[in-house]
């Protein structure tokens, strides 16, 4: 009893202080009522543009999911929109760019602002004291008067009374082709059975066509510098298309005379290449003798294989006579050719004697000595 008496105080008190500083009085929930959620310690206050507020009134609820957390303290109209001023409670942890949705409880209940986390772009930041929710955030779920006027524009001028034309049309198509029907039922019946056998198919060709795409975002700067390049280079192809059809043309007649060249030389062909089958058996019987003397060639005069056997020490003394005159050289290469003799011949004319080294009338190198005109025979 003193509790309710209490109550009563409170509100007459209420009641005469708004009197008496001369706001109009607007019913009990222009004021504020105690016990509501986001009036205890820690609360902070928020702001919510939103287009259209419908019946919703101060002190309705402040909702996150089924939870109620908070109060309107505050509707007013701000250029063509409503400015709704929120209190929270201090537990209330939500993005700074969530989404302020006016709902309804129930078909006939009460209305109520949700709070959610936007669903169309990452959460940023923290609701805090002084925190506003655009009027791009703003939102609104359809009323129970939306709704039935839905309702009614659906059952009275929509698609209902459409539906007896309609069974009317498929009984007409469907009559007398009831076999065909269940034929085709059962064909598609198979036919979703194979798409769902091959399921894990379709999912991994899904993927490996993501891959691609992928890859094909990852080259886009190379996909785009392309898609530039490839009409300057249809451009000069373009230009160069007579010179193309030219060059095409002769290679035609160079193949057609490759051709013919191939065909009148292919019986010699046939039996040069049968004739050289024998030289190459030969060559092959010949090969471990062949390869070995190849080692011959590097360490000239002395077999790679018999270095190591001739000589024990780390180095070798070795005397060497090289004779170059003319006349061996001469006895030594052109022996039996057409230039036989010259370089005798030339020699004896410097005044070289055959057999004396060296000459008595050069007294030098041969090859070096001044040529003299009186010499020789």
């Amino acid at each position: 009893m003193k509790g309710f008496q209490r109550a009563i105080s409170i509100a007459a008190t209420a009641i005469v202080a708004t009197t008496m500083s001369g706001c109009g009085w607007r019913g009990l929930n222009s004021l504020p009522m105690p016990g509501t959620q986001g009036t205890g310690d820690g609360s902070f206050t928020i702001q919510a543009q939103m287009p259209d507020i419908t019946n919703i009134q101060q002190n309705s609820r402040v909702r996150v999911g089924d939870v109620n957390v908070g109060t309107i303290t505050k509707i007013e109209r701000q250029d063509w929109h409503a400015l709704v001023t929120m209190s929270l409670d201090k537990s209330v942890n939500l993005p700074a760019n969530s989404v302020a949705t006016l709902g309804q409880t129930s078909l006939l209940g009460s209305l109520h602002v949700e709070l959610t986390p936007p669903t169309d772009a990452p959460p940023e930041g923290r609701l805090h004291q002084g925190s506003l929710i655009p009027l791009s955030a703003g939102r609104a779920y359809p009323s129970t008067e939306q709704t039935l006027a839905a309702v009614s524009m659906l059952l009275n001028g929509g698609g209902v009374g459409q539906l007896q034309d309609i069974t009317k049309a498929l009984s007409t198509a469907f009559g007398g082709r009831e076999d065909q029907l269940r034929s085709l039922m059962a064909q598609l019946e198979q036919f979703i059975g194979h798409v769902k056998d091959q399921t894990d198919q379709i999912i991994a060709a899904t993927d490996s066509l993501n891959r691609l795409v992928k890859q094909f975002a990852d080259q886009k700067p190379v996909v785009d510098k392309a898609f530039d390049t490839i009409p300057r280079a249809l451009a000069v192809l373009n230009g160069q298309r007579d010179q193309l059809i030219e060059a095409v043309d002769q290679l035609g007649k160079f193949s057609a005379l490759t051709a013919d060249s191939v065909n009148q030389t292919k019986d010699a062909l046939v039996t040069e290449l049968r004739d050289l089958g024998p030289v190459l058996e030969s060559l092959a019987n010949s090969g471990p003798a062949l390869t070995r003397s190849l080692g011959f060639f590097v360490t000239y005069p002395f077999p790679k294989d018999m270095i190591a056997k001739a000589q024990r020490g780390d180095y070798l003394n070795v005397s060497l006579i090289l004779d170059l005159t003319l006349s061996r050289i001469d006895s030594s290469f052109f022996v039996g050719t057409r230039f036989e003799g010259d370089l005798t011949e030339l020699e004896m004319q410097w005044g070289r004697t055959i057999g004396v080294i060296p000459s008595p009338y050069t007294g030098g190198n041969p090859l070096v000595a001044p040529y003299r005109l009186d010499q020789g025979p």
